[in-house]
């Protein structure tokens, strides 16, 4: 599983990042991509601590079950729905949102397991930091595939 405790997949993440600009389009969903690259900058912020979202009711009820389908080796859904903690409504500044996912990705892969937050997602619930670590990978494959990189 890709993930981002995995330095070559961290790289491959950062190369896809430096593709984007800011005139990219989505293949599908509603975010443009400054949207985007906030809405992965902010979740990427809660495996790192610094964020701390509530868990969602409906995730208290089947995110243990939908867990298990986002953390195989199958990619993520399109046009699946987003917590309302993630959604970007503003337009944020292309280059601001993009130097910052990349400083996130690198300070999560050098802070590794051991700083992870064992703060519960706010769908999922409980994930370990080798979780967290392919979920926020998934996340961002997910995100550049929609923008073509």
């Amino acid at each position: 599983m890709n993930s981002l405790y995995n330095q070559e997949d961290v790289k491959e993440i950062l190369k896809r990042i430096e593709k984007l600009t800011p005139n990219a389009q989505r293949q599908w969903g509603k975010m443009n991509v400054s949207q985007m690259l906030a809405h992965l900058n902010i979740s990427l912020e809660t495996p790192l601590g610094i964020n701390f979202p509530k868990r969602a009711f409906l995730g208290r009820i089947i995110g243990g079950i939908v867990k298990i389908g986002h953390l195989s080796k199958k990619p993520l859904p399109k046009n699946a729905p987003t917590d309302p903690n993630y959604i970007i409504r503003d337009n944020p500044n292309f280059e601001k949102e993009k130097s910052r996912a990349i400083e996130l990705i690198n300070i999560f892969y050098e802070n590794g397991a051991s700083k992870c937050s064992r703060h519960p997602h706010s769908f999922f619930g409980k994930l370990t930091p080798q979780q967290w670590s392919v979920l926020q990978w998934k996340h961002f494959d997910h995100h550049l595939r929609q923008f073509g990189v």
